[in-house]
């Protein structure tokens, strides 16, 4: 299974989960099958806000899940749409929310949970 999580940072396993999937500067995916770690540079980064293109983002990179501080609604809807799993990140580094993963304790997103912008009364959620 190949894991992505949004960093601003490559660090391996100790990555810190960022804050909000679009904006994200790198994204580093674990691949539990062959026990490997890569990072994919967001082909995305300067899009307007609420215009994110995931999957321009991730360089058409295939993933089975993506585990996040926060995402809009648009992006969440368009990765899950190509057969993505979306998690909250429980924890904030990579290496702690694998391990949350691996017992089942990661929450699936659901839409009532996305960010919804920054101003005054946005809605983030997290």
């Amino acid at each position: 299974m190949k894991i992505c999580f949004p960093v601003e940072q490559s660090e391996g396993m100790q990555s810190k989960v960022y804050g909000h999937f679009g904006s994200a500067p790198v994204f580093v995916v674990v691949d539990t099958e062959v026990q490997s770690v890569t990072e994919i540079v967001n082909r995305d980064l300067h899009h307007q806000h609420g215009a994110c293109s995931p999957i321009k983002a991730l360089g058409g990179a295939a993933v089975d899940a993506i585990v996040v501080g926060g995402i809009g609604a648009g992006a969440l809807m368009k990765l899950q749409e190509a057969g993505m799993q979306v998690y909250r990140a429980g924890a904030y580094t990579i290496a702690e929310n694998m391990n949350l993963m691996q017992r089942g304790m990661l929450q699936i997103l659901q839409p009532h949970q996305v960010c919804g912008g920054h101003a005054h009364g946005g809605g983030c959620s997290h």
